[in-house]
């Protein structure tokens, strides 16, 4: 993922991780439809959402260039369809991984552990 991250800079990256029991199985790296430094629109392959079918959890990743790893404004209002699922953010300058739930307008952290 932050292989990723810096692959994509300027552009924030995004992606997919695939979880089974809470254990990151996987990185399913994305597309930033929108090519922003300050948004996403993420694009990855359809089938993916099989792989919930199969008894795996998908958690939203994308980066931040400079800013904090933690849910801005933008990631909030647009949570969409990520609303209540493990959402990670990592940042670029500071190397940071940090993993949230969104819900009704406010975030809540997650233990991520190595």
């Amino acid at each position: 993922m932050a292989e990723h991250a810096r692959d994509e800079s300027p552009n924030e990256a995004c992606g997919l991780v695939v979880l089974k029991d809470g254990v990151a199985e996987r990185y399913v790296a994305g597309r930033n439809a929108a090519e922003s430094p300050y948004r996403f629109e993420l694009d990855f392959p359809p089938d993916t959402w099989f792989l919930e079918d199969e008894g795996f959890e998908l958690a939203m990743f994308h980066s931040h260039l400079s800013s904090p790893p933690r849910p801005s404004r933008t990631d909030v209002e647009n949570v969409g369809l990520w609303v209540g699922r493990p959402y990670l953010i990592y940042t670029v300058r500071t190397d940071e991984l940090a993993g949230w739930r969104i819900s009704s307008g406010s975030f809540e952290p997650l233990e991520l552990r190595a």
